[in-house]
């Protein structure tokens, strides 16, 4: 086991404060994957577990001399927790929190319950706020339908029209891959609404549940990011980051990368559930019932307790953790062996390749032939991103 000592801390701090959503997204991994803990977790996360976490983050933080948390503010759609609700949990979260201690407050939500009353609630919290939205109409509503199987899009756009109204609010855009979606297309309608930031995620998948692929000999996720990439780099105008095209540049260059989702340094992040239970990497829902339990609760445990625990101490292990052609692949150190939830099969458990990983591999060397084509020596660290 990795002393306590050579762990890095949690520095961000994942609360789910709401445990429905308005809208039914067919990839969802809380609601419509193997694991459905959501049936048995409250709607909303209580002011009393709230306090609770608060003060659980400020001892963390006060072990560890934190200068900076952030405190994600998760779903289900966490908007549906109500204003006043709202509120009054990022004031107990905030109590909690030596006042020495910076908290940068984010939110996560699909955008279709944005108000003028939620943005004035963020002004007071400094609440950045992300938004979900997979594309154009025709591409966000493929898996984004309402639980009436109804288009999210105008409800989505709105939300996002009005929070741009903010734009010191506005944290950016999440879009979920999909290749029947014109990789560019999806790019430049995005870009359109000028976020700081662009994400994209790979759909969750793992050996036993593989990705969807039109033809399973080709990298197909792979080539669709790099044409996101030459659509990014294509207009000098453009000024959003795509985070994980700007992690893999980081990377090459040896500098540590903002996602835990490539890389091999140690994730930073814990989950607290809305009745308090703390998990690991939320996302291991869409591998197995169960897998991101740990047996601990912001009543009991600490989250030092958390930091010693077998899920999660595995995760402090980096490239020792990986399988062996993993360890011995020249792009380790960007791919990091993948995210872990695609790692995983019921046979071998998390020690195998990514379910991504030939896609990985053409995406970091598009990237790097692109870095040297433009005469930069991607082994320069303190190179600077496209």
């Amino acid at each position: 086991m990795t002393p306590l000592e050579d762990t890095a801390p949690f520095q961000t701090f994942i609360l789910k404060v709401a445990n429905r959503c308005n809208i039914d997204c067919d990839y969802c991994y809380v609601f419509n994957s193997t694991d459905q803990a959501w049936r048995h977790l409250p709607a909303r996360m209580s002011l009393d577990v709230a306090r609770a976490a608060g003060r659980r983050i400020g001892e963390h933080v006060a072990a560890h001399g934190l200068r900076t948390v952030h405190i994600v503010l998760h779903g289900g759609e966490p908007l549906l927790a109500g204003p006043r609700h709202m509120a009054d949990l990022l004031s107990a979260l905030r109590t909690g929190v030596p006042a020495d201690t910076a908290v940068r407050f984010e939110l996560q939500t699909n955008g279709t319950l944005l108000t003028t009353a939620w943005l004035n609630l963020f002004e007071q919290y400094e609440v950045a706020v992300g938004v979900s939205l997979d594309g154009p109409p025709a591409a966000n509503d493929r898996h984004r339908l309402t639980h009436a199987s109804r288009s999210s899009a105008a409800s989505a756009v709105r939300g996002i029209e009005l929070l741009r109204s903010r734009p010191h609010l506005f944290a950016g855009l999440l879009a979920v891959v999909d290749l029947a979606n014109d990789p560019v297309e999806v790019h430049d309608y995005l870009a359109t609404f000028d976020p700081p930031v662009i994400d994209f995620n790979l759909p969750h998948a793992t050996h036993d549940q593989p990705p969807h692929r039109n033809d399973p000999t080709v990298p197909e996720y792979g080539l669709w990011m790099s044409r996101v990439y030459d659509a990014w780099l294509a207009r000098p105008d453009h000024r959003h980051s795509v985070r994980m095209l700007e992690d893999i540049v980081a990377l090459t260059s040896g500098v540590h990368g903002s996602v835990e989702t490539l890389g091999l340094a140690p994730p930073t992040s814990v989950v607290i559930e809305s009745d308090g239970t703390i998990e690991g990497v939320d996302t291991l829902r869409s591998v197995e019932e169960g897998a991101s339990q740990l047996g601990l609760n912001i009543a009991n445990h600490n989250f030092d307790q958390a930091l010693r625990h077998p899920k999660l101490q595995h995760r402090q292990y980096g490239i020792t953790a990986l399988a062996e052609k993993c360890q011995n692949c020249a792009l380790v150190d960007v791919c990091g062996g993948g995210y872990l939830p695609h790692r995983f099969s019921a046979t071998d458990g998390y020690r195998n390749p990514s379910v991504y990983c030939t896609d990985l591999e053409h995406l970091i060397r598009h990237v790097q032939n692109s870095l040297r084509q433009h005469g930069w020596d991607p082994h320069a660290p303190s190179a600077p991103s496209p």
